[in-house]
Parts: C-alpha cells; structure tokens; sequence
C-alpha cells in the first residue's frame, strides 16, 4: 500500500539534511565574508571576489527549496488526514490556519 504522505515527509527529511548541509556552508562563507571586510576589503572587492552563486542567492535557494518540499508534505498530509475523515475546519485547527486555506491546500497538485 503507497503512502503519499509518508512518502512526502520522508523527501522532507532528504531536504532538511540538504539544506542543513547548504546552510552550513552559506554560514562558512559568511564568516569569511566577514573576515574580509573586517581586514579592510571593500565590499565591491568581496562581491566580485565571492563565489557564485553569491552566499544570499544559496541561502535563498536552500530555504526555496524547503519550502516546496514542506508545502508536499502539508498537502500530503492534509488530504491524509481528510482521507481519515477530519474535517475541514479540523484539519485547519491542527495546522493553524483557516479552514478557506485548508481548502485551498487539499485542491492544489495532484498526488
């Protein structure tokens, strides 16, 4: 028997430990941005000399992809738990929204 939702909330394990590892490095890189100015380099220096993608642009990705891979999860577990006969406003009141979005939630992309 498949479980769509235990299966979302597995690829959302696979992403935190991704974007863990993503924002370590992001926070390496920070501290040595900071290392730079701190020694007297110019902030046009450091941009040109940063690596790219540039640490913002990493830090954005990481949390983009996250965020997808959460918003998976909550629709897989909202029609889980619609599936298990919650209701509506139930379902709303466990994820701490209304039940007009949790509407929206279990309408969007198919499984």
């Amino acid at each position: 028997m498949t479980d769509p939702a235990l299966d979302a909330l597995r690829e959302l394990g696979t992403q935190l430990d991704r974007t863990m590892a993503e924002l370590a490095r992001a926070r390496e890189r920070v501290a040595q941005l900071d290392r730079l100015r701190t020694a007297g380099s110019s902030w046009h220096e450091i941009v040109q000399r940063e690596e790219r993608p540039l640490v913002v642009e990493a830090v954005s990705r990481a949390l983009d992809d996250l965020g997808t891979v959460g918003g998976r999860f909550r629709r897989e577990e909202a029609r889980a738990l619609h599936d298990e006969d919650v209701s509506i406003t139930r379902i709303g009141k466990l994820f701490g929204v209304s039940r007009q979005r949790v509407s929206a939630i279990l309408s969007g992309s198919p499984r």
